[in-house]
C-alpha cells in the first residue's frame, strides 16, 4: 500500500510540475547564470524557447561545453540578453568567442562540476534533458551525465526536458521527478555524429596507434578521425576495456566483434565507464537500459587518481602542434581559441600514472593541406601549452612513433623530427642545429 501511495505522488507530482517551453524559461530572471545540458544532451526546445523570449532578459550568462543547437545565443543582436562563457569552444561559439563577444574559461573537463559546488561558477538555473520516468520515478540523464548531473545537484531552479527518445543509461546517471522544479516535455530524435571519413593519413597513424596497444588494455578515445582510425586496428585485440570521457559508434562494433569484454579491467570490471556520448542512433539504441555501460560524472571518470586504477590504461587524444621540445598545444592556433582543454590532461595524467599505461598524442604530420608542419620548432605565438612536455610520452603521425618520455632536449627533437613530414625535415633540422649547436 505504502508503495503504491510513492508511486502516485511521484505521478502526480510530475503532472503538476509540467510546462510548456516558453511557461518553463520565464523562469529565468536577468543576471542569471544558466548552464546548458552538455552536447547532445542539451535541451534544444528549451534553449530555441529561451533565445524565442530574449526580451524577457538582461545580461543572461550561458555557460557550457559543447554545444549541438543553432547558439543562437551568441549572435551579436543577442548581445543586450544574453552572455556566452565558453568552458570549451565549438564550432557554433568559436566565432562569438573570437570577436569577443564571448568569453573562455580554461578549466580541466575533471575540474568543471568543481566550479559549480564550490562557488566559483555558482548554477541559478540549470537546462538539462532527460529520459521519460521510469516506474519509481526516475528520469535517466542518458547521452550527458558529465558536467550536467553536477551542475542540475548545484543549481538554484532545475529545468528539463523530458524526451522520449533519450536512451536510459545505468551508471550514476539517475535523477528523480522531485529534484526538477519544471519538467518540459517534448518527441524528436537526438542530434547524430555521424562517422568522420578516414583518409590514409589517419589509417596510417590509427595502425601506429594501435601497435602500442596490448591485449587487456583498457582504452580512453577521443572523437574524430584518428580514434575511428585506431579502433580499426583492434580487432585481432583480446579483451580490451574502456574507461573513456566518451565513445562513439566504433566501440559498438568492438563489443560485437568480441574485442571489447572489459574482462580484464582491474577497475569497474566487465562494464565500459563513460561521461558522455556522441554518435549515431546505433550507439544511442546500444546503451540504452544496457547494463554494461556505467555513465558516471566527469569528475569521476575524468579524474586522473581513478583513471589510474585501470591496468594497462591507454589515452589516445590529438592535438594542432607539438614544437621540439614536446609541447604539446591542442585548443588553440596561435591567439585564437579553437576548442578547450577537455579531458586531454586528465586522461594523460592519469594512464601515466597507470601500472604499464601509456598516453598517445596522435596527429597528422602536416595541417592546411600539406602546407603547414604539425611538428613546429617554437608553438605559434600565443599559443597555449596544453600537455606540457613533462607529461608527455608517445606523439605519434603517420610516420611513426616518438617515445619521449625520460629523453633530453636534445633526443627529444630528434625524435620528433624522425615523424615530422619528409618536406618539413630540413628546415626542422636547421632549427635543431642551432639551438643545440650540435651537428644532427
Amino acid at each position: 500500500m505504502l508503495e503504491r501511495v510513492v508511486q502516485l505522488d511521484w505521478k502526480t507530482l510530475y503532472r503538476e510540475r509540467v510546462v510548456s517551453a516558453d511557461e518553463a524559461v520565464g523562469k529565468i530572471k536577468s543576471g542569471d547564470r544558466v548552464v546548458l545540458g552538455h552536447a547532445v544532451g542539451e535541451p534544444l526546445e528549451i534553449v530555441e524557447a529561451m533565445v524565442r523570449n530574449k526580451e524577457l532578459y538582461n545580461n543572461v550568462e550561458i555557460v557550457h561545453m559543447v554545444a549541438m543547437g543553432k547558439g543562437a545565443y551568441t549572435k551579436p543582436e543577442m548581445a543586450p540578453h544574453f552572455h556566452h562563457n565558453a568552458i570549451f569552444v565549438g564550432a557554433v561559439t568559436r566565432e562569438a568567442v573570437s570577436e569577443g563577444r564571448a568569453d573562455y574559461t580554461p578549466c580541466f573537463f575533471s575540474e568543471v562540476p568543481k566550479l559549480f559546488r564550490e562557488g566559483y561558477l555558482p548554477v541559478d538555473v540549470a537546462l538539462v534533458q532527460l529520459s521519460s520516468p521510469d516506474e519509481h520515478g526516475y528520469c535517466s540523464l542518458g547521452v550527458s551525465v558529465d558536467y550536467t548531473k553536477p551542475a542540475l545537484k548545484s543549481a538554484k531552479t532545475v529545468i528539463a526536458q523530458v524526451n522520449d527518445r533519450m536512451p536510459r543509461t545505468m551508471g550514476d546517471s539517475f535523477v528523480h521527478v522531485s529534484e526538477v522544479d519544471y519538467f518540459v516535455e517534448a518527441s524528436y530524435p537526438l542530434v547524430e555524429l555521424k562517422p568522420p571519413q578516414i583518409t590514409e593519413v589517419e589509417r596510417a597513424i590509427g595502425e601506429n596507434c594501435a601497435s602500442l596497444i596490448e591485449d587487456g588494455s583498457t582504452l580512453q578515445l577521443g572523437i574524430g578521425a584518428i580514434p575511428d582510425a585506431v579502433l580499426l586496428f583492434l580487432k585481432d585485440k583480446k579483451d580490451l576495456g574502456i574507461h573513456s570521457e566518451m565513445i562513439s559508434d566504433g566501440v559498438v562494433e568492438l563489443v560485437e566483434a568480441g574485442v571489447v569484454t572489459n574482462r580484464m579491467k582491474t577497475l569497474h570490471p566487465g562494464k565500459i565507464v563513460v561521461t558522455f556520448l556522441m554518435g549515431t542512433k546505433r550507439l544511442y539504441d546500444f546503451v540504452n537500459n544496457n547494463p554494461m555501460v556505467e555513465m558516471h560524472p566527469v569528475d569521476y571518470v575524468n579524474n586522473p587518481v581513478v583513471i589510474m586504477k585501470n591496468y594497462k590504461m591507454v589515452s589516445v587524444n590529438s592535438c594542432v602542434q607539438v614544437d621540439l621540445m614536446g609541447q604539446v598545444a591542442s585548443e588553440t592556433i596561435g591567439l585564437k581559441q579553437f576548442s578547450g582543454v577537455g579531458g586531454q590532461v586528465d586522461f594523460v595524467r592519469g594512464a601515466s600514472m597507470a601500472q604499464d599505461g601509456k598516453s598517445i598524442i596522435a596527429m597528422p604530420s602536416t595541417a592546411s593541406g600539406g602546407k603547414v608542419s604539425r611538428i613546429v620548432p617554437f608553438l605559434d605565438e600565443g599559443g597555449a601549452v596544453t600537455t606540457s612536455r613533462n607529461d608527455v610520452r608517445f606523439i605519434v603521425t603517420e610516420y611513426g612513433i616518438a617515445d619521449l618520455k625520460g629523453r633530453s632536449l636534445k633526443e627529444r627533437g630528434r625524435a620528433l623530427i624522425g615523424i615530422a613530414h619528409p618536406d618539413f625535415r630540413p628546415q626542422l633540422i636547421e632549427e635543431w642545429e642551432k639551438r643545440f649547436r650540435s651537428s644532427f
